[in-house]
């Protein structure tokens, strides 16, 4: 008879969605129901509901349910007019959708170094890149964090903020979602609010771009079959909205979760003392930070990684290329040593588990894993 698993050495996961879908399966299971029952699969009531939920959620007055938060991104810049000849600026270190994007509708995507502490776009870089040809930038809220909308605003450019990974992040007047041209959002099945599959979100205080966007997002047609503008096949699934509508209600508490997690990761990493040569911690600039990822910085991060795995913790890196060095982009002139701080954060950035169903024992064990395993490089 096989020995029983001692609980200290059982695998921890980068993420567990199977243990928050075990808590939610009655109301996942009704979702899905009502859905089957209804008929209408495609936009409809179940996606107008969700809708005006999460615009109330987010305080803002229009929210478009989209195909994924790539595609809430897409559908932004279409709305804005923003095409070949046109300049975006964009960070060099973010998922590639943020300049993805960009390229696709035709625009050249203008790299702007990091903040070297909270990983996001570095405004005053941002502004020394502003041409007559930038019509728009796009900050991310990178790992759960929003940027610094305020002085953003004062480069008076059109705002697109990349919100994929900061749902409820921020506080008045400055919270995700509340100081752009557009928010886009992303319902991956990982973040904080995650669909059962690809969905997204686009929000905005103008009801002209909103008005713009959904008849976008379908193909620019209204009515059905006449057309008014090339638009695309952006549209959200009513079962996806239906299965974030039963999730909704849990956001504010996960987030919570989130916080109370990375609170204790930051207490067991103070007290091991490791000096920031070795380990560094995230760094909250601005209130409300909902830790979609917390990521440890270190010169060891591929040796630390590959511990991990060896101990089966579950750990990720977000993100491995910069996006001015990836190969897709080597037309656009840029090279190695052009934002430096991107490239070392590529090089060093590790996410452990943050998912608000970890226990206290998970989080003290990946702490003191991650720590005697960097202690050895003091």
């Amino acid at each position: 008879m096989a020995a029983a698993l001692n609980p200290e050495d059982a695998p921890i996961p980068l993420v567990d969605l199977a243990a928050q879908h075990r808590a939610l399966q009655p109301n996942l299971q009704r979702a899905f129901e009502r859905v089957l029952a209804s008929g209408s699969f495609i936009l409809g009531p179940e996606v107008s509901a969700f809708e005006a939920e999460i615009a109330e959620l987010l305080g803002v007055p229009h929210a478009v349910g989209v195909s994924s938060g790539t595609d809430a991104l897409l559908l932004a810049l279409l709305a804005l007019g923003i095409g070949p000849g046109d300049e975006v600026l964009v960070p060099a270190f973010s998922f590639f959708a943020t300049a993805g994007c960009v390229a696709r509708v035709g625009a050249r995507p203008v790299f702007v170094d990091i903040d070297p502490r909270t990983y996001n776009i570095n405004v005053e870089l941002a502004a020394a890149r502003v041409t007559r040809a930038t019509k728009a930038i796009i900050p991310v809220h990178l790992y759960g964090q929003i940027c610094d909308l305020e002085a953003l605003g004062k480069l008076n450019l059109p705002i697109i903020e990349d919100a994929a990974q900061a749902l409820g992040a921020g506080s008045a007047p400055w919270q995700a979602g509340a100081g752009g041209a557009f928010a886009c959002f992303s319902f991956f099945p990982t973040k904080n609010l995650g669909a059962l599959g690809d969905a997204g979100l686009l929000t905005t205080h103008d009801a002209a771009l909103a008005k713009r966007a959904r008849l976008l997002r379908a193909h620019g047609a209204e009515p059905k079959y006449h057309h008014a503008l090339i638009g695309g096949n952006f549209r959200i699934d009513a079962l996806q909205a239906a299965f974030l509508r039963a999730k909704l209600p849990h956001l504010s508490g996960w987030n919570q979760a989130r916080q109370h997690n990375a609170r204790m990761y930051d207490r067991i990493f103070a007290r091991a003392a490791l000096p920031e040569t070795l380990l560094r911690t995230p760094a909250v600039q601005k209130p409300n930070h909902i830790y979609h990822q917390y990521v440890i910085q270190t010169p060891h991060r591929d040796a630390l990684q590959a511990h991990l795995q060896r101990e089966r913790i579950g750990c990720e890196v977000y993100y491995p290329v910069p996006l001015h060095l990836q190969v897709c982009f080597a037309h656009l002139g840029e090279h190695a040593g052009s934002h430096p701080v991107a490239e070392r954060a590529a090089r060093e950035v590790l996410a452990l588990p943050i998912y608000p169903e970890l226990s206290a024992s998970q989080i003290e064990r990946v702490a003191r894993v991650v720590a005697e395993f960097l202690r050895h490089f003091g």
